[in-house]
C-alpha cells in the first residue's frame, strides 16, 4: 500500500509543472478561452489529476499567476543586484531593464493582461493584486526609492505592456512614437 506521506510527495512535486504548464496554457487562450483539459494534456497528465491538484479551474489560474508573479521578482531581484549604482533611479532602471528581458516572450505578460480581463472573478483578482503588491513592496524596498519613484517604475511598467501587446513600437504614426519614446525593450 502506498503511504500518505508518498502520495503528498508525488503531488508536492506536479504542482510546480501543472502550475507551468497552465501559466503557457492560460498565457495563450485566456481563462474563458483554456480548458483543464488543455493544461492537462500540456503537463502530460489526466484531468481528473489536475483537479485533484487544483478542485476549481480559478485555483488552477490563480497558481499559474502566482508560478509569475514569481518569476517577475526573480528577475527584478537579478536586476536590482546588477545596478551600477545603488541609488534609487539606477535600481530602479535595472530592475526595469530585467522586466523587459523577462517579458520578450510575452508569456508572462500575456497571463497579466488576461488576469486583469477576468479580476472580478474575486480569486483571480486577489491574486492579481497580491502579485502587484508583492512587485510594488520588491520594487520599494529594493530600491530605497520614494513613493513617487516606484509609482512611476509600476505605471512605466504598464505602458510598456501596452506598447508590447499592441505592438506600438512598429508604428511610425506620431502619436505612437510619443508612446514608445524612450521606452527600451530587448531584441
Amino acid at each position: 500500500m502506498t503511504s500518505r506521506s508518498s502520495i503528498l510527495s508525488t503531488a508536492d512535486t506536479r504542482r510546480p509543472i501543472v502550475a507551468a504548464a497552465a501559466l503557457r496554457e492560460f498565457a495563450r487562450g485566456g481563462y474563458h478561452g483554456t480548458t483543464v483539459a488543455a493544461v492537462a494534456g500540456a503537463a502530460k497528465i489526466s484531468p481528473a489529476y489536475v483537479f485533484k491538484l487544483y478542485p476549481r479551474k480559478e485555483a488552477l489560474f490563480v497558481a499559474a499567476l502566482e508560478a509569475c508573479f514569481e518569476q517577475i521578482v526573480a528577475a527584478l531581484a537579478e536586476g536590482a543586484d546588477a545596478a551600477g549604482s545603488p541609488e534609487p533611479a539606477a535600481v530602479l532602471d535595472a530592475m526595469g531593464g530585467a522586466y523587459a528581458a523577462l517579458i520578450r516572450d510575452r508569456t508572462l505578460l500575456m497571463l497579466q493582461v488576461h488576469a486583469q480581463s477576468v479580476a472580478d472573478i474575486p480569486e483571480i483578482g486577489g491574486a492579481l493584486r497580491a502579485g502587484v503588491a508583492r512587485v510594488t513592496e520588491f520594487a520599494k524596498e529594493r530600491s530605497a526609492g520614494s513613493d513617487d519613484d516606484v509609482q512611476r517604475f509600476m505605471a512605466y511598467g504598464q505602458l510598456c505592456h501596452l506598447i508590447v501587446t499592441t505592438r506600438i513600437d512598429e508604428i511610425s504614426e506620431s502619436w505612437a512614437q510619443t508612446l514608445a519614446h524612450g521606452i527600451r525593450h530587448p531584441d
